[in-house]
């Protein structure tokens, strides 16, 4: 069976030459087939959502994989893809629940809603009474052995918690705060990042998570670290407008500020990604998305120096070898890891989109990943 180690290492080089699956697959096949791997239950529930994460995980079956699915995963209910209906499929759930108590992994997309008690989001049928999607995933959740949100609306609230959210809308973790849950959030998530969970769920437990609880095998660094075309900015070369080649950063890219690995996994089979289509990121994974990213075209506030003067885009590189360059590049490696740039970007696009005050800024705290 694979090393902890071995696993992360085809993680990150499955990411750098876009062939994951090739690369997992057969190890993966070699342990299934000694019996060193047992399969897991895996229930996916959805709430308030347009279903894109489902979507965005059928774009990775392939034959192969999906052998490793059927093989690897229990994958007992989910109303997209139920090959029965009614309440045999819910009979399937029902026992889910009920013999396999600390088993199960229960994936769930879509924001929890809250309006209305939870009653304009009916997700099932049972005794003659419907039954909304807070009520079921809180009984699941009480009995899951891990909790996955996927994709940002249930990891953080998401486009459905979009201002002035007349649904109440909220990510799975501010429903179930007894529990620490797994967020894979994304707009929607990428299928490596939702496989990729659930293997090391299945294989080694839970992976190592940042502060908003996102594995770090995908979430680990910024779009901005990683982008190729990050030399641009490093000389101070700006695109004007959208569609240009140059560095993005003044027409709205939020890479300064976004946690995600798909410069280098990228999208559509490996084959391209937001910026490799000269549009900006628009920080999908991060909380407070859509609301505090927005308007995506927006340029962000500009970086401050250890002086505590703004040094503007039309500025950066024109130093690149000098003191004051080093200076201020140090400066903002040190923002970044203290969240300072973050803050500032996040404070400045909610005083300009419907008029958010910074109280609102400060609801990131409660997608804070619960301690053990």
């Amino acid at each position: 069976m694979l090393n902890r180690r071995d696993f992360l290492k085809l993680i990150f080089k499955g990411a750098i030459l876009g062939n994951f699956y090739q690369l997992i697959t057969p190890p993966l096949a070699q342990a299934i087939a000694a019996g060193d791997v047992k399969k897991l239950p895996v229930v996916m529930i959805e709430a308030g959502t347009c279903t894109g994460d489902s979507i965005s995980l059928d774009n990775i079956w392939t034959p192969a994989f999906s052998d490793v699915l059927s093989n690897l995963v229990d994958w007992r209910y989910d109303w997209v893809m139920n090959q029965v209906q009614g309440d045999e499929v819910y009979q399937i759930l029902q026992e889910t629940y009920e013999k396999l108590p600390n088993e199960y992994i229960l994936l769930i997309q879509g924001a929890m809603i809250q309006s209305g008690r939870g009653h304009y989001n009916h997700i099932a049928y049972e005794k003659g009474k419907l039954i909304t999607g807070i009520e079921l995933i809180r009984r699941l959740g009480i009995k899951a052995k891990y909790i996955v949100a996927i994709g940002s609306c249930a990891a953080f609230g998401g486009p459905a918690s979009g201002y002035p959210n007349p649904a109440q809308a909220t990510g799975v973790q501010n429903i179930l705060t007894e529990r620490r849950v797994i967020n894979v959030s994304g707009c929607p998530a990428h299928p490596d990042w939702i496989i990729g969970t659930l293997l090391h769920l299945a294989l080694y437990g839970e992976p190592e998570l940042d502060g908003y609880g996102r594995p770090k095998l995908f979430y680990r660094e910024t779009i901005h670290n990683q982008c190729p075309r990050r030399h641009y900015y490093d000389q101070g070369i700006f695109a004007t407008d959208i569609g240009q080649k140059e560095c993005l950063y003044r027409v709205g890219c939020k890479g300064p500020v976004t946690y995600a690995d798909c410069p280098t996994r990228r999208w559509n089979d490996r084959f391209n990604w937001p910026i490799g289509c000269n549009t900006p990121c628009i920080g999908c994974t991060e909380p407070g998305f859509p609301d505090l990213m927005s308007p995506f075209s927006l340029h962000s506030p500009d970086i401050p120096s250890p002086g505590g003067t703004k040094v503007t885009t039309d500025s950066v590189g024109l130093g690149v070898l000098g003191l004051t360059s080093a200076a201020i590049v140090g400066h903002t490696a040190a923002s970044l890891y203290k969240g300072r740039i973050q803050r500032n970007m996040l404070n400045s696009t909610v005083r300009q989109k419907h008029r958010l005050t910074l109280k609102k800024v400060k609801t990131f705290h409660h997608y804070r990943v619960k301690k053990p």
